[in-house]
């Protein structure tokens, strides 16, 4: 359904995925990949929300397309992002920058999730879903946040309950709209099928995958289209 989609942000060649819907609902979706770049998995779930109605745009915020399946690759490049955020956060705008719908939500997953909750946390959407995300704050001003939900491993190793308690703190600072859906015996990684046994802590579970992604659709729905 989708096609690559080449676009700019940060002064950076970005080569993305784009899912344009057969019919459209009017309202547009940014898709933040996991650490190892844009995939498969994110390109199924981009068109995914197309057949739903939404004009999503899976993004690529390190440049050029880049994507590994080497794990260690992909912590390297990754850890250049989380040492500077307010790159990762301007990588992302541009990603909003070229959507064309009036209302705007995002969704990411693991260090997607982060990208998309420091959008949040820029004020720079209409609503955002964190799957699995990873929840340390940026050196940067929270502001006023759009809806939120959090789709959460309790057993996440990257996103331990102290640090959920820390984002669910954060968002009552700062977010009037916020709820989370967290499941038990879930680790990281919960909603991808590649995923499943490849490391202890990680892995797919499809009863908390398939619950979570009810909830992403109807949260959507609820925040996008009513």
């Amino acid at each position: 359904m989708g096609e690559t989609y080449e676009y700019e942000a940060d002064s950076t060649r970005m080569v993305g995925y784009r899912a344009r819907p057969d019919a459209p609902n009017g309202a547009g979706l940014v898709l933040a990949p996991a650490f190892a770049g844009l995939r498969d998995f994110e390109m199924a779930q981009a068109d995914r929300f197309a057949g739903l109605g939404y004009d999503v745009l899976a993004a690529d915020y390190y440049g050029d397309g880049w994507r590994t399946d080497d794990r260690n690759d992909a912590a390297a490049r990754m850890a250049e992002l989380q040492n500077d955020r307010p790159r990762l956060l301007r990588r992302m705008k541009g990603a909003l920058a070229q959507m064309e719908t009036a209302k705007i939500g995002a969704f990411g997953f693991c260090f997607g999730g982060k990208a998309v909750i420091d959008l949040a946390r820029a004020g720079d959407t209409d609503g955002v879903v964190s799957l699995h995300g990873i929840y340390d704050q940026p050196p940067l001003e929270t502001r006023a946040m759009p809806p939120v939900l959090l789709c959460h491993g309790w057993q996440d190793p990257l996103a331990d309950p102290e640090a959920f308690a820390a984002m669910a703190a954060e968002l009552e600072a700062h977010c009037p709209d916020w709820h989370a859906l967290a499941l038990g015996g879930t680790g990281h990684a919960f909603t991808n099928p590649a995923q499943a046994g490849s490391v202890p802590g990680m892995g797919y579970v499809e009863a908390s995958a398939r619950r979570s992604w009810r909830a992403v659709e109807a949260f959507f729905a609820d925040i996008l289209l009513a």
